[in-house]
């Protein structure tokens, strides 16, 4: 047992990556000495970098959504010499079952998928109705065939609030306040999970009328919806939209006493954090990715349009986004007044 040694190729999205982290508990649980491999598109490696069931962090070089046959196959021959025992993929498609098999690794585990036959040699079959969640997905590769799940270990981030301090340093600003609120206004996927920015700017404004602080986190890709969110509140924000890493936004995000979110990668970073969570929902289904904290709340109005997955509203008049729109700010105002 002692001589295991796993790679597992990881997810792309950060949100998904979190939830990795119950698979790695698990395989750590049920073999303390397995060594855990993870390869991964790089921008995801500070999420691994905060879980230290993860010996080595592999970033993957090709670029999203190109297959770069001959690459894959180049990089899992450089592998072989690791003498992986197993290989767990994470994600369903035909090029991350590439590299496994190049690498010649005994054993290749994974949902079938894009017809991966003979790249795998231990196929699951996925039945969503037994496995709803993508976390229950995750840990059910780490099981042998059709045993039962056990508990779902937690995802849980180790932060650096040292380095939250000094970046927030280099960025002219600090948290000064026990009462921390970060609002996390992105959702990557698309506008159909994006709560409006003008809903955020009420529970802002609320929130540091009742003293709070408030930190506006978000990728470059939301820089104009945290801008207008501040303007919205007189500029009263801390608003790092832009302008820190993601390894830096789980640190500063450690600072926070509360989190109000979308579904977003974000949001599960604040889950792991053990940090008091607001998450809301649209177009998605917290039925298949909930945050992963036993507190956390969920607003989410199950309209007979939702969920959709759609990264745009397909719907016009009254009913465009009013999974989100109806959601009201006083509702999340309230349970603020709680903290």
């Amino acid at each position: 047992m002692s001589s295991e040694k796993i790679l597992v190729m990881g997810p792309s999205w950060v949100g998904d990556m979190v939830m990795a982290h119950s698979l790695f508990q698990l395989l750590k649980q049920q073999n303390p000495a397995v060594q855990i491999d993870v390869a991964a598109p790089a921008w995801t490696l500070p999420l691994l970098d905060r879980m230290p069931e993860v010996s080595e962090k592999i970033a993957l070089p090709f670029k999203h959504g190109q297959l770069s046959l001959m690459e894959r196959i180049q990089f899992g021959r450089h592998l072989k010499d690791s003498h992986y025992t197993q290989s767990i993929s994470l994600v369903n498609s035909l090029k991350s079952a590439i590299l496994p098999f190049a690498a010649r690794i005994k054993k290749r585990t994974g949902f079938l998928g894009e017809m991966r036959y003979g790249l795998l040699n231990d196929i699951r079959q996925l039945d969503k109705k037994v496995l709803p969640k993508t976390v229950e997905r995750f840990v059910a590769l780490g099981l042998p065939k059709n045993q039962q799940l056990p508990a779902i270990p937690q995802p849980i981030l180790l932060a650096d609030k040292e380095n939250a301090v000094n970046v927030l340093i280099q960025l002219n600003t600090a948290v000064t306040s026990d009462k921390v609120l970060g609002l996390c206004s992105g959702a990557e996927y698309g506008e159909a999970k994006r709560w409006p920015a003008n809903y955020y700017a009420e529970v802002a404004n609320a929130a540091l009328d009742q003293g709070w602080q408030v930190l506006l986190f978000g990728s470059d890709k939301d820089v104009l919806v945290t801008q207008a969110i501040n303007e919205m509140t007189q500029s009263r924000c801390i608003d790092l939209g832009g302008k820190t890493k993601l390894g830096d936004a789980i640190d500063i995000m450690s600072l926070c006493t509360t989190v109000i979110s979308n579904d977003s990668g974000l949001m599960h970073v604040a889950a792991a954090l053990d940090i008091k969570l607001i998450a809301i929902y649209g177009s998605s289904d917290p039925r298949h990715t909930p945050p992963m904290h036993p507190d956390a709340v969920v607003e989410y109005l199950a309209l007979p349009c939702s969920p959709c997955f759609q990264r745009v509203c397909p719907l016009q008049g009254e009913a465009h986004m009013a999974c989100l729109n109806n959601i009201n700010p006083t509702t999340i105002i309230s349970r603020l007044k709680n903290d």
